[in-house]
């Protein structure tokens, strides 16, 4: 592990010292993960979606900052009006944008060919958060109008900076085919100028954007896994913004460092246990209960740490519109083998699960498979590369699926991408449904469609209850952001939340030298 890391460092120097002889502004950026899994914005998450933040724009946006709903605020568009009905929403394009390269001028062609192929499962793994939407049509270059099935007051947030709200070039779509994917042409500050295999992503600045030529020249996003070769480059000057080490011990050692500050923030990734039902044992809910009352998750948030560890008590993540707080299953051991010995088990049962290397989710599956072995419960763990993990976990090959997400906070997001049926992993139609959950399709759709908001919440409460008692999935935690930086980086912007989940890069974002 040493030779790894001092064999990084001076890898990581000799690049740093070519980079500086080139380039004054040059953000050097390290995230915890052995490379990128997707960079097609209407596929990317996790963090694929950190790094396209910054190259992609919405018609909407969260403000840098913020992830509060109440706070979205013009983007592409400058501004909109809806119908008396709530059911027809027309946006005004900003004129003049352009896209990075060679592509052109952004115009209404590019918000439709982006929406709709948002709204394709077989381009999009965000299409089922459009079912809403009736049809996206151009009135003019600069003149959108979106007609909506039913009212949906939280258009805005799908439409915004975030998932599958980002717009892309149709040009680039059409010329670029299946390259696009590899680099993917936005309106964003800055572009992607190239992908080195399991070493980084380089962003150059977009000296067109609209809000004004980006203050840093370049940005590496680099790939490294290692929490320690991280920190030590971080220390040693090399690195000016990390992915921090979200648990109590590393926050508290590095607020004590004078030349560093510590970023907590959110919007959290909200952490669940889901339970694949389609995997023997896992169809009898009696195992399913013993899984639950097997798990303290006081001692896994204890672990974790308060600063950074929030608990949950839904599926649904704490704060999101419409969560509603009806988790009340407490660990009990000896319930636990009870029930397993009722379901034909008597001498515990051995499940196979798939899980991710990286440091917020190792440790606390390995807190997870103790407290699990306690009622007979055993974990064959099978420990991979955090894009394998992605991969395979969407192939149904894990029992258990120990999962963080952040996404729009509004309940329908979290129940429709997570526990509605046509979100099933394996079907065409799938987003991150990995417990094969199926009890609630009908009040998901209801709320979605519920005009009363007092309805609606009486309809994502019912959908709750109904998930709790299948046991589709057991709430843990929302762990929140952790990022590290030098005292010489200054955001541009003050940071009280992100919604993908990492500090924006802006056209006033600085670093001082």
């Amino acid at each position: 592990m040493k030779k790894t890391t001092l064999a990084f460092l001076a890898s990581l120097a000799a690049a740093t010292a070519s980079l500086s002889s080139l380039r004054a502004e040059t953000l050097q950026v390290a995230v915890g993960t052995s490379d990128i899994t997707n960079i097609d914005p209407h596929r990317a998450n996790g963090f694929d979606s950190m790094l396209i933040a910054n190259v992609f724009d919405g018609l909407v946006r969260f403000p840098p900052g913020s992830a509060d709903p109440a706070k979205i605020e013009p983007d592409l568009a400058t501004r909109w009006e809806t119908s008396a009905d709530g059911t027809s929403w027309t946006f005004h394009l900003r004129k003049g944008v352009k896209f990075h390269g060679d592509f052109g001028e952004f115009t209404a062609d590019d918000v439709v060919f982006s929406l709709k192929r948002a709204a394709d499962p077989s381009t999009s793994s965000f299409a089922a958060n459009f079912a809403g939407i009736a049809n996206v049509e151009k009135l003019d270059d600069l003149t959108v109008r979106i007609d909506l099935k039913y009212p949906d007051a939280g258009l805005l947030g799908l439409l915004s900076n975030f998932h599958g709200g980002m717009i892309v070039s149709k040009k680039a779509v059409e010329r670029l085919g299946r390259e696009f994917a590899a680099k993917p042409i936005g309106t964003g500050p800055y572009q992607i100028a190239e992908h080195v295999l399991q070493q980084h992503v380089k962003l150059v600045a977009n000296k067109s954007y609209f809000r004004g030529a980006p203050k840093i020249d370049e940005v590496l996003w680099r790939f490294v896994l290692s929490d320690s070769s991280r920190d030590l480059a971080f220390q040693s000057g090399q690195l000016d913004l990390i992915y921090g080490r979200r648990d109590q011990r590393w926050v508290t050692q590095v607020k004590t460092r004078p030349e560093a500050v510590v970023d907590i923030f959110g919007q959290g990734e909200f952490r669940t246990l889901h339970i694949n039902k389609s995997i023997k044992p896992l169809d009898d809910l009696r195992v399913r209960q013993a899984i639950a009352l097997s798990i303290d998750v006081d001692q896994i948030v204890r672990f974790v740490g308060p600063d950074v560890a929030k608990k949950g008590c839904s599926v649904v993540p704490p704060g999101y519109r419409g969560e509603d707080c009806s988790w009340t299953v407490k660990p009990d051991i000896a319930k636990a083998k009870a029930l397993l010995a009722a379901a034909g088990h008597p001498n515990g049962i051995t499940l196979s699960v798939v899980v991710s290397n990286i440091s917020s989710q190792l440790p606390i599956m390995e807190v997870i498979q103790n407290q699990l072995g306690k009622a007979g419960i055993k974990l064959d763990m099978k420990v991979v590369d955090h894009p394998t993990y992605q991969q395979q976990i969407r192939q149904n090959a894990s029992a258990l699926v120990f999962y963080g997400a952040a996404r729009f906070p509004v309940a329908d997001t979290y129940l429709t991408e997570f526990y509605h049926s046509a979100a099933t992993v394996g079907k065409p139609t799938a987003i991150t449904n990995f417990s094969h959950c199926d009890v609630a399709d009908a009040e998901i759709e209801q709320a979605r469609k519920e005009t009363d908001s007092a309805k609606q919440m009486a309809d994502w409460k019912i959908a709750q209850d109904k998930i709790h008692k299948d046991v589709c999935a057991v709430p843990l935690f929302e762990l929140q952001q952790v990022w590290a930086r030098s005292k010489k980086v200054d955001y541009g912007y003050e940071l009280k939340g992100a919604i993908n989940i990492a500090p924006q890069i802006t056209e006033k974002t600085s670093v001082t030298r």
